[in-house]
């Protein structure tokens, strides 16, 4: 999560000073490296960061509807279609209709889509040491705790 920062004429940084006094662009800015280093890892990968969450959800949840995948993911329901679209065509997931609600289909992991999902994961924690490598890891804690407190209240209104 490398950034450059560049001076002013006068030879001092004016986003530190911004980032302090505006916590929305910090966190903004923040949230757009760490998208980029996820992106980046996973096209390395193989693996979309939205197919590595989709997997982790089925996994951890068992089958669940598209719809259901988009909102706990906070992904668009237009981009889950291709999500699973393209989970489906590598042989990771399979849909069926919902045998409780025939209008939606329920997505489930396959064997392969739980090996690929293990392989993903298994490289999570070198990613996260170098895209939070500039934080302890108390530092990282703290942050996990207010980031997710801030979640849990449903963000700005």
């Amino acid at each position: 999560m490398a950034t450059t920062t560049r001076t002013t004429d006068r030879g001092t940084a004016y986003f530190p000073r911004l980032a302090a006094e505006r916590l929305d662009i910090a966190l903004c800015r923040a949230s757009a490296a760490v998208a980029r280093a996820a992106d980046a890892h996973a096209a390395g990968e193989g693996l979309g960061v939205g197919q590595h969450l989709v997997l982790q959800m089925l996994d951890a949840v068992g089958p669940c509807s598209q719809q259901t995948l988009s909102e706990e993911l906070r992904i668009d329901r237009s981009v889950m279609v291709g999500i699973c679209d393209d989970l489906e065509r590598a042989g990771h997931v399979r849909r069926e209709r919902n045998p409780r609600d025939r209008r939606s289909y329920a997505v489930t992991i396959t064997d392969s889509g739980r090996r690929r999902y293990a392989q993903a994961q298994a490289l999570i924690p070198a990613f996260l040491q170098d895209t939070f490598q500039a934080l302890t890891p108390a530092e990282r804690g703290q942050l996990s705790a207010l980031l997710t407190k801030l979640l849990q209240a449903g963000g700005p209104h």
